[in-house]
């Protein structure tokens, strides 16, 4: 872990050397917005959480439930954002099972994803640099939807429990597989699906927002979308905590492919990282505070 940061430290430091702080001036406008369009992004997965948790008949209060989502942030630069799951402690003493909770997330990532590849879309017309990977995390999202929607998960949960020694292990895989079904009916697939496309659609917009003030008119909405959307599939795939490095740099090569000049492009991918994945962060460790705070007072 140590060699990692420095080797992000030293990647970080060699970047911030090609960039000029002036060209930061006429972005200041547009940042509290991007900024603002991340909020909203949280707010619709929010929301969304909400309904998966009480689709599941776990009707919990609207606050704690987003503390405990954006709680969720503080560990999400964990390979496949799997220290998200970290949330699942504070549904425990309200009597939510792990697997209601993994069942929940597991479907949300598959949705994330799609949303995803439908927004890298306009990536399969316009260049062939990416287009493999964009069918490699489409042939992920929907070989992990049929097997969820194939496999007759009831009746191997069924078995398990008549077994007398069941591994635990498996039992929690099995009953994530159960939970995540009850919340891929088609109108609930579908409805799902959208409010992904339109909250990390925000995340793009906010890249174009920023992009637009440097140099005004240089990155298309579509330009936009995709490079976000293929820099976070590449970021995904890699499985390296929270994408950092690869996201960064094929979100800096998209960029430039758009007509951006290499410092531009780096200084851009760093604020729009700052404004996604890092405010998710510190975000997210406030609100284990304020839980810690809250659970001490009991």
């Amino acid at each position: 872990m140590a060699a990692f940061l420095a080797w992000c430290a030293i990647g970080f430091r060699r970047d911030i050397a090609q960039i000029e702080l002036h060209m930061l001036q006429p972005a200041w406008p547009a940042i509290p917005a991007a900024a603002g369009l991340s909020l909203f992004n949280y707010v619709l997965r929010i929301w969304r959480w909400h309904w998966y948790l009480s689709h599941q008949g776990h009707a919990l209060p609207v606050r704690f439930v987003s503390l405990t989502f954006m709680a969720g942030f503080a560990f999400t630069l964990s390979p496949g954002k799997l220290g998200e799951m970290a949330r699942a402690r504070y549904y425990q003493a309200h009597g939510v099972p792990l697997s209601a909770v993994s069942g929940a997330f597991f479907v949300e990532r598959i949705l994330d994803l799609l949303a995803m590849i439908l927004l890298a879309f306009a990536a399969l017309l316009g260049t062939d640099q990416y287009r493999g990977l964009v069918w490699v995390a489409a042939g992920v999202a929907i070989g992990l939807l049929m097997v969820i929607a194939l496999c007759p998960w009831n009746r191997v949960s069924v078995w398990l429990e008549r077994r007398p020694h069941p591994v635990a292990g498996l039992k929690v895989l099995v009953g994530t597989m159960v939970s995540a079904r009850q919340l891929l009916s088609p109108g609930m697939l579908l409805a799902g699906l959208a409010l992904g496309v339109v909250s990390w659609g925000g995340e793009a917009a906010g890249l174009k927002l920023v992009a637009d003030a440097m140099v005004p008119g240089q990155l298309s909405w579509s330009g936009a979308a995709s490079a976000y959307a293929v820099a976070i599939i590449a970021g995904a795939l890699s499985f390296l905590p929270g994408g950092l490095g690869s996201t960064e740099a094929v979100m800096a090569a998209l960029l430039m492919a758009h007509g951006f000049s290499a410092p531009l492009a780096i200084l851009l991918t760093l604020i729009c990282r700052l404004l996604t994945l890092w405010l998710a962060v510190v975000i997210g460790w406030a609100c284990v505070w304020l839980l810690r705070r809250e659970t001490s007072s009991f």
